[in-house]
């Protein structure tokens, strides 16, 4: 199950990450989310546990709980949607009738 954690501290670590949801089982893997430009966090990461049902006993425990000095939103992650892509626009063809100037 992947879950979003939100509003974490800028001095977190994926370790922090892991260690705050063990307890609550198998955690496959931890990211946060780092500013391309910066290198520095964004304060939101994902947590991949093994189990639906350990990662909604995670959610439920850990979500408005405080860690690292914020209080922290846990919830379910939803896939991104997808960009839009923009219609490629075709060039007119012209119309070899017509005369040309």
């Amino acid at each position: 199950m992947n879950i979003f954690v939100s509003s974490l501290s800028f001095k977190a670590k994926k370790e922090d990450l892991i260690d705050l949801f063990a307890p609550y089982g198998e955690v496959l893997s931890a990211r946060i989310i780092l500013n391309k430009e910066t290198r520095r966090s964004r304060g939101y990461g994902f947590v991949e546990m093994a189990s639906q049902e350990e990662g909604e006993a995670a959610i439920v425990a850990l979500n408005g709980s405080e860690h690292m000095g914020r209080t922290i939103n846990v919830a379910v992650a939803h896939d991104r949607p997808a960009a839009p892509v923009a219609p490629v626009e075709e060039p007119e063809a012209e119309n070899e009738n017509e005369p040309k100037d």
